[in-house]
């Protein structure tokens, strides 16, 4: 495989392992993170580390972006002092991985091409473990020119790359399977708390559901983390709220009424206010108590 030079802006949850992986594979690789402690284990790996995002993207053949929200991307690209996007040299290729709005892919879109970067809207399906061994899914919007020169890269960091449409419809796609696990966990939550108040054990349920095929494996694996109580940060509350929000915004921009993805972000909205919103996702089944 070629030695890329690659930049990874955001050292998260993904950021970081993907970073990881990237320096396993033999890459020259560049790290940005706004807390600077986070780039240590990368440095110590054999990566270099950037104080600002300009200075990352440097000679870079490849940039991706794994930050939390709308706000972050356009402050890693767009700032005016430190972001990273005028820096970037023509030709070069901005892979944009973060969950963010279609609206702000396609402004970051926009002033890439502007810049003559080719960029690619692709947002990763996956947990931290996914990341950590390279099982990554990408959702990928742009160009099917530009996403044929980065699969090589994106092999070392996915399991299959899905081209889904044109830039946007990465955004599009990841929205919407982060609000259909978002509902499914949170009837799940409800289902189990009813069931047991009507006297059916939670593991009954578990079992029964577990082997029907209205049951999604995802979902399963969700309700049996509910009931062992084990609710270390894989999709943290705060971010599932934040991604329904978004899903929510991106539905009523179509005229669509969400419905359901309103009802489940109040769910996960007062699971972060009664202060859960670090743990999992699946924290949510503690508003039903014990």
């Amino acid at each position: 495989m070629k030695r890329e030079k690659v930049a990874v802006l955001g050292l998260g949850a993904m950021g970081s392992r993907m970073a990881s992986r990237l320096v396993e594979a033999g890459h020259d690789v560049v790290v940005y993170n706004r807390t600077a402690a986070a780039t240590e284990p990368l440095v110590a790996a054999g990566a270099r580390c950037a104080s600002h995002p300009r200075t990352a993207v440097v000679d870079r053949d490849v940039v991706i972006s794994c930050v939390r929200d709308d706000d972050a991307a356009r402050a890693v690209w767009l700032d005016l002092e430190h972001g990273g996007l005028l820096r970037m040299k023509p030709g070069s290729t901005l892979i944009e991985s973060s969950t963010l709005t279609p609206a702000c892919v396609g402004e970051l879109a926009a002033r890439a091409r502007a810049r003559g970067v080719r960029f690619l809207d692709a947002p990763v399906v996956g947990t931290r473990p996914h990341a950590e061994t390279g099982q990554l899914i990408y959702l990928v919007g742009g160009d099917a020119a530009a996403l044929s020169h980065v699969l090589p890269l994106l092999a070392v960091l996915g399991a299959a790359v899905h081209h889904v449409g044109e830039t946007g419809a990465g955004a599009t796609m990841k929205l919407a399977v982060n609000a259909l696990f978002a509902i499914q966990v949170a009837a799940f939550a409800e289902l189990l708390a009813v069931a047991k108040r009507s006297g059916v054990a939670s593991q009954t349920v578990i079992e029964v559901l577990g082997v029907l095929p209205v049951t999604s494996r995802a979902a399963i694996g969700a309700a049996s983390l509910m009931v062992s109580g084990e609710h270390a940060p894989m999709f943290p509350v705060d971010l599932v709220v934040k991604d329904l929000g978004y899903a929510e915004a991106l539905a009523q921009d179509t005229a669509i009424e969400p419905v359901l993805m309103a009802s489940a972000r109040g769910q996960f909205a007062r699971a972060r206010a009664a202060g859960r919103g670090r743990l999992n996702i699946t924290a949510v089944a503690e508003l039903f108590g014990d």
